[in-house]
C-alpha cells in the first residue's frame, strides 16, 4: 500500500498532471508537523494511516478519463483547445416544409429525457468480458483450420468435401412423381415381378448414411467352387446299344480303377505283414531272460577299470596345461595373418578369373530362367488341374462311385430289356460332394446309451 501511495505522489508531483479538484487542506497538512505513532501492529497503521492524498489522486484521474477519455496531461493542444472564428455564413436556401401530421415543430429531432438519463455519458470504453470472447476447443478448432489451410496448400481435397463433391446433384427441374394409381383400376398398366428390378433413384450417399443400401456381394462369392458340370454326361460306351469300340475302351477303364484298388490293398496288406524272422522263439526268450545277469561281474570290473584310466588322463591333462610364452603367440598371430591374406589373394584371383568365364555364367543364369519359367507353367497347370479335382472340406476323403458298366454279355438289344443300375439320388448326393459344394459324409452310426438288459419273464420261466 505504502508503495502504491508513493508511486501516486511521484506522479502527482510531475509537472505535466493537471489536478482539477484542488484541495487546500492537504496542502496545510502537509505543511504542518505529523504525529509520531507506533504502527508496529496492522490495526494501529489503518488506524492512524492517512491516505486522503491517495484517494483524492484517484479520484481526480477517475474523474478525468470519465469527463475526457483520458489524462489531461497526456492529450494534445488540438484535442483541448480550438480557434473561434465566428459563425460562418451559410448561404440562403429555401427548405421545403413537410407537414407532420400529429407532431408539433422542432420537437421532431429533441431526443426524450428519460432517454438522456439513460444514455451512457462516461467516456471510459466499458471492461472486456472474457467470457463472451471464449470457445469451447478453441485450440483444437484453430489447429484443424490451420492444418486444412496447409492441405488446401498443398492441394489435398479433405475425405468429407470429396464425399460431397462425388455425391449426385439433385435434379431440382425434374417434375413430381404421379401420384399411385388404385389397385381396383383396371386401366393401370402391368407389372411383371419377374421383370428386372427398377433402380433405386435415392441418393447413394443418403442410402450409405440412413444403412438403407445393400451391402455389396464379394467377387469371391460370385466364383464357383468347380469347374466341373453339375451333369456329367457318360461316355460313349455306357449306353444301352453300344459301339464296341467305345464299350472296350470303357471296359478298360473301369478296369484300370479296379486294378489300382487292388495296389493299394496288397501295399496295406505288406506294411502290416509280420516278418518270420523277427518271430520269437526259445533261444531268444531264454536269451532276453539271462540279459543282464551272467555278465555282470566282468562289466564290473570293466567299469572300474575305465573310471581309473579317466582319472589319470584328466589328472595329466591338467598337469599339461602350461602358459603360452610371448614368442609363441607372436608366432601364431603372425601365422593367423598369413593365412588371411592368402584367402584374400585366393578370394581376389577368384574374382579375376571370373572375368573370362563370363559366357559360361551366362549360360547358367539362362539355364536358371528356363528352369524357372517350366516350374511356373507346371505350377500353373497343377493349379488348373486342382480345380477339377474334389478338395479336402471334412475329415473324410472324398471317395468316388463305383464305375457303372455292363459286360458285354449283359448288354441289352433294346430299352425294353435293359436293367437299371445305380441310383438318382446316390448320384446326385455324390456330384455334390465332387463338385465341392458339401463335405464327404458317411451315415452315423447307431449307437446304444445303455446295454440291453436281458430279463426272464415268469410265464416264460414257468413253462422252463
Amino acid at each position: 500500500m505504502a508503495s502504491a501511495r508513493r508511486l501516486k505522489r511521484v506522479v502527482a508531483s510531475q509537472p505535466g498532471f493537471l489536478n482539477l479538484k484542488s484541495n487546500s487542506s492537504s496542502a496545510d497538512s502537509a505543511s504542518g508537523r505529523r504525529k509520531r505513532v507506533n504502527k508496529n501492529k496492522k490495526k494501529s497503521w489503518n488506524k492512524h494511516s492517512d491516505i486522503n492524498d491517495v484517494e483524492d489522486f484517484l479520484q481526480d484521474v477517475r474523474h478525468q478519463e470519465r469527463t475526457t477519455g483520458g489524462l489531461l496531461s497526456e492529450k494534445s493542444d488540438d484535442s483541448l483547445f480550438f480557434l473561434d472564428v465566428g459563425q460562418p455564413k451559410k448561404p440562403e436556401q429555401k427548405e421545403v416544409e413537410v407537414p407532420l401530421v400529429g407532431k408539433r415543430k422542432g420537437k421532431a429531432s429533441r431526443p426524450l429525457r428519460i432517454d438522456l438519463i439513460l444514455q451512457h455519458d462516461s467516456l471510459v470504453p466499458p471492461p472486456k468480458d472474457v467470457l463472451a470472447y471464449q470457445q469451447p476447443n478453441a485450440k483444437k478448432l484453430r489447429r484443424s483450420a490451420q492444418r486444412a489451410e496447409q492441405l488446401a496448400a498443398k492441394g489435398v481435397v479433405p475425405r468429407r468435401r470429396k464425399q460431397l463433391l462425388n455425391r449426385r446433384p439433385v435434379d431440382r427441374t425434374a417434375k413430381k412423381k404421379a401420384e399411385a394409381e388404385a389397385n381396383n383400376n383396371p386401366d393401370r398398366e402391368y407389372y411383371d415381378i419377374w421383370g428386372q428390378k427398377t433402380k433405386s433413384a435415392a441418393d447413394p450417399w443418403y442410402l450409405q448414411q440412413t444403412r438403407k443400401s445393400l451391402v455389396k456381394r464379394p467377387e469371391r462369392l460370385n466364383e464357383k467352387p468347380s469347374v466341373l458340370p453339375a451333369v456329367e454326361v457318360i461316355a460313349p460306351g455306357g449306353s444301352y446299344n453300344p459301339d464296341f469300340f467305345s464299350h472296350q475302351a470303357l471296359l478298360q477303364e473301369a478296369h484300370e480303377v479296379e486294378v489300382k484298388k487292388q495296389k493299394d490293398e496288397n501295399k496295406i496288406e505288406r506294411q502290416l505283414a509280420v516278418n518270420r524272422e523277427d518271430t520269437a522263439t526259445e533261444e531268444t526268450i531264454l536269451q532276453e531272460q539271462v540279459e543282464g545277469l551272467v555278465e555282470e561281474e566282468e562289466n564290473e570290473e570293466e567299469t572300474a577299470a575305465s573310471k581309473g584310466e579317466e582319472e589319470d588322463v584328466a589328472v595329466g591333462a591338467i598337469t599339461l596345461a602350461a602358459k603360452k610364452t610371448e614368442r609363441q603367440r607372436k608366432r601364431e598371430k603372425a601365422i593367423k595373418i598369413k593365412e588371411q591374406q592368402r584367402l584374400a589373394n585366393k578370394q581376389q584371383t577368384d574374382q579375376r578369373q571370373q572375368l573370362f568365364q563370363l559366357r559360361s555364367i551366362k549360360s547358367s543364369i539362362k539355364q536358371q530362367d528356363q528352369k524357372t519359367k517350366t516350374r511356373q507353367q507346371q505350377r500353373k497347370a497343377n493349379q488348373e488341374a486342382q480345380k477339377a479335382k474334389p478338395r479336402r472340406l471334412g475329415k473324410l476323403k472324398f471317395q468316388a462311385q463305383d464305375m457303372e458298366v455292363q459286360l458285354s454279355d449283359e448288354l441289352a438289344g433294346s430299352l425294353r430289356r435293359l436293367k437299371p443300375e445305380g441310383s438318382v439320388l446316390k448320384d446326385r448326393f455324390k456330384s455334390l460332394q465332387k463338385r465341392n459344394l458339401i463335405e464327404p459324409r458317411e451315415r452315423a452310426k447307431f449307437k446304444r446309451r445303455h446295454k440291453l438288459k436281458y430279463v426272464e419273464k415268469r410265464a416264460f420261466r414257468e413253462i422252463t
